[in-house]
């Protein structure tokens, strides 16, 4: 999947999410922390946000944080589970015994 531009994300540990400002508002990520694994819960958009790309490199930059703290990940959220059946690539960052 190539890089649509860089996005600027700031993990926000005490809100629990990662977070981006796009022009229609905050677009944000939470997740829960436990035993070196991030559960990703829900993501919440603006109303009337419709940038599926935007979203789908918003996921793939938090797995690159995610693999960079060396911390697996675990999607609760159906769009996560969908993007990591579409994106095996990812697959290395779920936990063992999680199967898609």
């Amino acid at each position: 999947m190539e890089h649509l531009i860089s996005l600027d994300i700031k993990d926000n540990t005490f809100a629990r999410q990662f977070e981006i400002m796009v022009t229609e508002g905050l677009v944000a990520v939470e997740y829960s922390f436990q035993e070196r694994k991030l559960f990703l819960t829900k993501i919440n958009t603006p109303d009337h946000f419709e940038n599926t790309a935007l979203i789908h490199q918003f996921i793939t930059d938090i797995l690159a944080i995610a693999k960079e703290r060396k911390l697996k990940v675990v999607p609760i959220l159906p769009e996560i589970v969908t993007f990591f059946k579409k994106n095996p690539e990812f697959k290395e960052l779920l936990p063992p015994g999680i199967r898609l």
